[in-house]
């Protein structure tokens, strides 16, 4: 069983495993050489040796004890047909939905559209680098692909102002959604993937009452599924109000934590796995500013099964010298 199945299945509190959140990415040299020849991102994701050579590009620098698979929340819409591309220094852009075509979508022609994902699943988690640790998978939540389906574009802070006006567009979208998200999942843990992640970006967006029916409820149902395959789920709902209410109502795994919340409160009141919480823009200061925030967090958690990440993914600009060295400060805890 791999450090991070020993936290979030045993609950052990007595070693501190490691990944970081987009760490195959752009601030590995090498990352960068490959992007340099692959302008699509979207074609980059779909290419099987490509994705799994970036994913495992991490894996050769440092001692992470989990490879996440290089692909995009992002998959779902595209595999539902709906245009999906990444601009540059905008992010995504997502094409007009046809909701007549998503519903008569079926699941074959969905996995066919994404079917090199599932391929380069299957490469990584049969690749030596990937011995005795976590082959990472991971899909949106039901509420961030229904923003980004919607929206058309990252909403930053805010959505679009009629977003909530068509009920039916809506309902509809979450149901299709329910249904590829469960169908994506499956072929991810079918071709290898021994953790599934949850990423809820854009939960902070909503207030209390809009909760229920927007994230309660459907990740509810997704979780319960991942839980249903045996398979540990941790969840990331970026940015929500209340961490302990998630927890107890979609009762995941192990809840990953952003860096704006208190990680003490957290530690009081969380009884699951936790991962996460430090700040990104902590790897682009000093190694002693580095040491100190890292070894807070490990403080805070040592008596907690604690899994040890950022609270979003690693910035562009980080040099990747201070991530071998919060790497090691890590391991040697």
């Amino acid at each position: 069983m791999s450090p991070i199945e020993r936290v979030i299945k045993k609950k052990e509190t007595s070693i501190n495993p490691i990944w970081i959140m987009r760490q195959a990415g752009r601030y590995l040299p090498e990352f960068r050489e490959i992007r340099k020849k692959n302008t699509d991102f979207i074609k980059l994701c779909l290419d099987e040796n490509l994705a799994s050579e970036i994913t495992l590009q991490p894996l050769k620098r440092y001692d992470f004890d989990a490879a996440i698979i290089f692909s995009d929340i992002l998959m779902i819409p595209f595999g539902l047909n709906q245009k999906v591309e990444f601009k540059k220094n905008f992010g995504p852009l997502l094409g007009e939905i046809d909701l007549n075509e998503i519903s008569k979508l079926n699941e074959v022609d969905f996995v066919k559209n994404i079917q090199p994902v599932y391929n380069a699943i299957k490469l990584v988690s049969n690749n030596d680098l990937t011995k005795n640790k976590s082959t990472i998978g991971f899909v949106g939540a039901p509420w961030t692909l229904l923003v980004y389906m919607i929206n058309k574009k990252s909403p930053k802070f805010k959505l679009m102002d009629n977003f909530f006006n068509d009920d039916l567009l809506i309902d509809n979208i979450l149901k299709v959604l329910d249904k590829f998200l469960k169908v994506h999942i499956k072929h991810q843990i079918d071709s290898g993937a021994e953790v599934i992640q949850v990423f809820d970006s854009w939960a902070g967006l909503l207030e209390n009452e809009n909760l229920s029916k927007y994230i309660y409820n459907p990740t509810l149902t997704l979780v319960e599924y991942i839980k249903s395959l045996n398979v540990p789920v941790i969840c990331f709902p970026r940015g929500i109000k209340n961490y302990e209410n998630y927890c107890e109502i979609i009762k995941p795994d192990a809840i990953c934590i952003d860096y704006d919340v208190d990680p003490i409160q957290i530690e009081k009141k969380i009884k699951i796995p936790i991962q996460g919480g430090m700040s990104p823009k902590i790897l682009l200061t000093d190694k002693e500013t580095l040491k100190k925030e890292a070894k807070k967090y490990l403080d805070i958690f040592k008596d907690h099964p604690y899994i040890f990440n950022l609270g979003h993914g690693v910035l562009p600009e980080t040099d990747p010298n201070m991530m071998d060295y919060l790497v090691k400060m890590v391991k040697n805890y």
